[in-house]
């Protein structure tokens, strides 16, 4: 990234999914539908007319499906990474509230700086912030640019 991630600009984009693969999939899509249509008014077979729109319904799921247990195992690893940096920095006191923390919480947590982190996680903890309402609190951006 040419310039420094913050709040306006951290959510990125798969150029590769969501400006390729899903603009042909919808083509495809599209398609299957026209070809079954003009197969089903000229005396074609409805079964495999059927059949080739549904596989490709079940290829756009395929994908997204995939898209999304990958998005799933980024949030668990974040997850594990926020509690062992949290372990490492808050006070004592604090370390025995970690476990309060839930996965829309840590992932929130994960673009603070090291500096502000001890107050945000209190903040987090006695206000029960969500990961919009932590983000927008964040003063120092600790920027996530491994985020697919």
């Amino acid at each position: 990234m040419s310039e420094m991630q913050n709040r306006a600009n951290h959510v990125r984009l798969d150029p590769k999914f969501q400006f390729f693969l899903v603009p042909v999939w919808l083509l495809l899509v599209i398609l299957s539908i026209v070809i079954a249509v003009h197969a089903l008014r000229n005396g074609g077979s409805w079964l495999l007319a059927i059949w080739t729109v549904f596989l490709t319904l079940m290829l756009g799921y395929v994908a997204a499906v995939a898209r999304l247990y990958a998005l799933k195992v980024q949030d668990r690893v974040i997850r594990l990474e926020e509690r062992l940096r949290l372990a490492s920095l808050l006070p004592e006191e604090m370390k025995r509230r970690i476990p309060e923390l839930n996965e829309d919480q840590l992932i929130g947590l994960r673009f603070a700086s090291d500096a502000e982190l001890a107050e945000r996680v209190r903040e987090t903890l006695e206000q029960g912030l969500t990961r919009s309402q932590i983000k927008d609190r964040v003063q120092q951006w600790r920027p996530d640019n491994w985020r697919v």
